[in-house]
């Protein structure tokens, strides 16, 4: 066989041996790529907080302008009240779809339903409010995202369930649906009420 030969009938393989190393990375990204997404598409309301069965963080936040409910503090959730607290923001889309569910809540007269407001502008707040309704008894404006950052949030929305010595007892991930509403977050809302023992669990 002549070298021409050799090297026509050598050249196929060497494309394949480049292919292969290509391709090789590209599949195992995609590996990664799949686990990761089939771990946040499994229950991601249920994952765990580090801040779970601890006070709730110091932080002062200023009034949305123009919704007329005050602002929100760490002193407001040792008022003795179990409280839920709704992260939220206007440019979000699965907070426009839980919203109703919030109007359901904020029915409630055993809890206090109160909002942080996620890096957004103050009068597309106030605009989204307006729109869907005000549910919150009080809402405290976190343009920078640093309180949301000390609360250990992911992304908005999530919910929290604060008991009345302002301690964090339980956290929902994403848009809260029908079924939280009436089922965990619910069951949630009653364990709150009992006070933690001496020294949190």
């Amino acid at each position: 066989m002549s070298q021409k030969d050799n090297a026509e009938g050598g050249a196929p393989e060497a494309r394949r041996s480049r292919l292969s190393l290509v391709l090789i990375p590209v599949v195992v990204f995609a590996a990664i790529a799949a686990l990761f997404w089939k771990g946040l598409s499994g229950e991601p309301s249920k994952i765990p907080s580090a801040l779970i069965n601890k006070p709730v963080p110091e932080f002062t936040l200023q009034a949305v302008p123009g919704v007329g409910v005050p602002g929100l503090a760490t002193a407001d959730l040792k008022a003795g009240k179990v409280s839920v607290v709704n992260v939220w923001a206007s440019w979000c889309a699965p907070c426009r779809i839980e919203h109703p569910l919030l109007t359901e809540l904020a029915r409630r007269n055993d809890i206090a339903l109160v909002g942080i407001n996620y890096k957004d502008a103050p009068e597309n707040a106030a605009r989204f409010l307006g729109t869907l309704g005000q549910p919150f008894a009080a809402i405290g404006m976190d343009s920078n995202g640093r309180t949301a950052v000390d609360w250990g949030v992911y992304g908005v929305p999530e919910t929290f369930v604060v008991d009345g010595e302002g301690n964090i007892r339980y956290k929902h991930i994403g848009p809260l649906t029908p079924e939280s509403i009436t089922g965990s977050l619910a069951a949630e809302i009653e364990k709150a009420k009992t006070p933690l023992p001496q020294g949190g669990s």
